[in-house]
């Protein structure tokens, strides 16, 4: 059987892996999964090919007997929480979330607003290689319906967030669907905004899309220059928040979610969720903080399942995509923004002061090109190799191939949505987190360029 979902949803270059015709395919057997019937939530990204891929799939929908609520150019978080909000059976995203422009794809959601398991997604794609899809009689097409959400988003995100001084902010959008929430929602908490970069652009003119440190330098310098006192970043479809502090430092991913992550410990929640390429800073912060951590495969639909297996507080990546299941179940970059500057006001505390009490963890990353087809096969040999390693302690398997020493760890994995396997180190010592990545760097290169 072939292939279609990825660690988040459905992603290709258009016309090569992604085309109109999958779309009203994917369209139809999604409609046939869901008993052709039910209300359904669309919405896209500002991308140049959403509109076109978007119409494929509603027609799908709609000639499977699904009525379609489309709420237009969205972040990927409104789409989770619109699914509850209008309570429909399912939610689709059109988008490649941070992939380059000529990407796309789609994103399906159930109807608690989280994103679909990996069983589900397989169901989805047995039915589509197998060509089983139904169509309704003509009088039995579904109907489309135009739902207005943002405002209804806006005002119950801030109402969840209390801030008791007013805060300079600077948002770098990056010309995603996050230019149409995240600088009105800061606004209504009484925040002065700067933007860059805010107005949505399919082709993503401003800078490029995934919120890396590489791709913030005008942010860091907006922060500088205006006297900020946070800066915010998304990725395309803003499922994802960075931060810059006041000092105009991009905040380094794992601290962040160290620092959000024991935020939300409550009196009755004490576990958070994360994925195993996050920091061991992680574990130390959650456990001053009387929390402990859970550790679940990369990808938020493993997170948002382990949220509500464990009844967890939050959950979240070291990508920056982050589960609030009080809120919804999908990762929410808007939100996860104002809930970052709510806890400097309720600490009182500037973000550098926050980040500077934290322990110091040394993380290194590279990703390596790698053809989708030669994954499984690079990743088998990664496997063997690693029994070759001295000093190694334990290796886990959870979600790629993990090591751990006892200075340090090192994972390997292939990415779910781009043809890399990326490689993460991590130590407390900056030179021996990047030794353990050149070890790794150099066994997949021998891997790679070793003939079968």
């Amino acid at each position: 059987m072939g292939k279609l979902f990825g660690t988040s949803g459905v992603r290709g270059v258009l016309w090569k892996q992604i085309t109109p015709g999958l779309m009203m395919d994917l369209g139809l057997v999604f409609a046939t999964h869901l008993g052709n019937s039910g209300t359904v939530v669309v919405g896209r990204d500002p991308r140049v090919s959403s509109v076109m891929l978007e119409d494929s799939f509603i027609s799908g929908l709609l000639s499977g007997g699904c009525r379609v609520r489309q709420v237009g150019t969205v972040p990927t978080p409104v789409v989770g929480f619109a699914v509850r909000r209008l309570r429909a059976v399912a939610g689709v995203m059109v988008t490649a979330s941070h992939n380059p422009p000529q990407y796309n794809g789609i994103k399906l959601f159930d109807s608690d607003g989280m994103a679909y398991t990996p069983e589900l997604e397989t169901k989805i794609e047995e039915a589509y290689f197998e060509k089983r899809m139904e169509r309704v009689r003509w009088d039995r097409i579904g109907k489309v319906e135009k739902a207005n959400i943002l405002s209804s988003y806006v005002d119950e995100a801030a109402a969840r967030v209390r801030l008791k001084r007013r805060y300079k902010i600077v948002v770098d959008c990056g010309n995603g669907s996050g230019s149409l929430v995240t600088p009105f929602l800061f606004r209504k908490l009484g925040c002065e905004v700067k933007t860059l970069n805010a107005h949505p652009d399919g082709t993503f003119p401003g800078r490029g899309l995934e919120p890396s440190a590489e791709n913030l330098e005008g942010l860091c310098k907006a922060v500088k220059t205006v006297g900020a006192d946070l800066g915010i970043a998304h990725d395309g479809d803003a499922d994802r928040v960075a931060a810059v502090d006041d000092l105009g430092r991009v905040v380094q991913p794992d601290k962040l979610l160290a620092l959000v992550a024991a935020g939300q410990l409550a009196e009755n929640r004490k576990t958070v969720v994360t994925t195993v390429d996050s920091s061991m800073v992680v574990d130390e912060v959650v456990a001053e903080h009387g929390g402990k951590v859970v550790r679940t495969p990369v990808g938020d639909v493993h997170v948002a399942a382990a949220v509500k297996q464990h009844d967890s507080a939050f959950g979240g990546e070291p990508s920056g995509a982050w589960i609030f299941p009080d809120f919804h179940l999908a990762p929410d970059g808007p939100f996860g923004s104002i809930k970052i500057l709510e806890l400097m006001d309720s600490t009182g505390k500037k973000l550098s002061e926050l980040l500077d009490g934290l322990p110091n963890y040394q993380t290194a990353r590279e990703k390596i090109p790698c053809p989708n087809s030669k994954k499984i096969q690079v990743m088998e040999k990664v496997g063997l190799r690693s029994k070759e390693i001295s000093d190694v302690l334990s290796v886990s398997h959870v979600d790629g191939t993990r090591l751990e020493f006892n200075d340090g760890w090192v994972l390997v994995r292939p990415s779910g949505t781009e043809p890399y396997i990326r490689v993460t180190a991590e130590s407390k010592s900056s030179e021996r987190a990047s030794d353990l990545l050149r070890m790794m760097v150099k066994i997949l290169g021998d891997i790679l360029h070793t003939p079968r």
